[in-house]
């Protein structure tokens, strides 16, 4: 007769269901922004040919051009990275350890998907944190593995994506844990106690990843109903002819209201989904860092500290919490190698930084 399944094991259940269905909406989001840009293009150069518009209309529409163009510069390198990637693990005989079994190429749409998920800013990289190689890193870990949260085995460089990307971070440490047999050398006790906090985070990162596909439905609905306005769009301007001048005051009216629903239709593309963006930040630590002494050694694990901050995120430990987390997770063989995390990195010593600089972000 099989044994009964703990608190921990059902919440970690529920939270791999989560995550698969999030993956699903991410990529389902993907193909409707693949299909946004297109009619996006598609208008933006029917605009191009009309002569004479007025000033604040012209300005308002470059701005909705560069927008998707940034967009779509953030696309093609989140592709073009990870094609390049896949030639390498390929030449070296690794595919399938890092880009996840049964992966070989980037469908354009999936790099669409990363970009409109975690959102793009004005130099064309994304947003938050995710900026510059983190961005690309946590695409390829997302890409590669279908995120390592749900037992894909994710680029070398996906701790980016775990360290950053708030919910999705937490299951690879737990599952990781549960399922090295670790727990069976410490006190039951101990045990009791390691299931607790990490039920305790699979309760915190079960309601943010609802609100997350909330908000993920939400965007999906939009676009395609802003898509729908712009076919629209395009066929009522085509009779508008090309000069804006010679446009009757409603023409020039309803061409003004179709700029401002491109600029809108634009912002769906680059806004982030915010039930995905992380808790805590390398910004944040730093702002720790510059008001407070630290040790050396801990300035030079900035990314695993991040990493822990958001795994602790509003979970309440103490010193023996933290003992035990600390010498579970250094013991972890499965968990360092995934993570590229070297034994000396993880100590009490780190876990009681993570734990002071959260509660300097909690009062800031």
């Amino acid at each position: 007769m099989s044994k009964e399944k703990s608190e921990m094991q059902l919440a970690a259940e529920r939270i791999a269901s989560l995550v698969s269905l999030t993956n699903g909406k991410i990529s389902e989001l993907g193909n409707y922004a693949f299909s946004l840009n297109n009619v996006l293009t598609i208008i933006q150069k029917q605009f191009d040919k009309i002569r004479n518009v007025s000033s604040d209309t012209k300005r308002k529409y470059e701005q909705a051009k560069e927008i998707r163009i940034e967009w779509k510069q953030q696309v093609d390198k989140i592709e073009y990275d990870y094609n390049s990637a896949t030639k390498v693990e390929l030449s070296t005989g690794t595919a399938g350890t890092g880009l996840g079994v049964g992966v070989a190429a980037l469908a354009p749409t999936a790099a669409m998907s990363i970009a409109t998920t975690f959102g793009v800013a004005s130099t064309g990289t994304a947003i938050s944190t995710l900026s510059g190689a983190a961005a690309t890193n946590a695409a390829l870990a997302w890409l590669g593995g279908g995120t390592l949260a749900a037992g894909g085995g994710g680029m070398a460089g996906g701790t980016a994506l775990l360290a950053l990307a708030g919910p999705v971070g937490w299951s690879l440490a737990g599952a990781a844990i549960l399922g090295s047999g670790l727990m069976l050398w410490i006190t039951k006790s101990n045990k009791n106690r390691l299931e607790e906090v990490f039920k305790q985070i699979c309760d915190r990162d079960e309601n943010k990843y609802k609100l997350a596909i909330i908000e993920l439905n939400e965007r999906i609905k939009r676009i395609i109903d802003e898509t729908a306005k712009l076919n629209d769009a395009i066929v009522e301007i085509g009779s508008f002819g090309i000069d804006y001048e010679n446009m009757t005051e409603q023409q020039q009216y309803t061409l003004g209201a179709y700029v401002n629903l491109m600029y809108a239709s634009s912002q769906l593309l680059v806004n982030p989904i915010m039930g995905l963006q992380p808790n805590y930040t390398e910004k944040d630590l730093d702002a720790f860092l510059s008001s407070n002494k630290v040790e050396t050694e801990y300035l030079l694990k900035k990314n695993i500290a991040v990493y822990f901050a958001n795994l602790l995120y509003k979970i309440e430990t103490d010193e023996k919490d933290r003992k035990l987390l600390a010498k579970s997770f250094k013991g972890n063989k499965q968990f360092r190698e995934q993570m590229k995390f070297e034994k000396k990195d993880i100590d009490l010593g780190l876990f009681n930084l993570v734990d002071r600089a959260l509660k300097f972000s909690y009062k800031n």
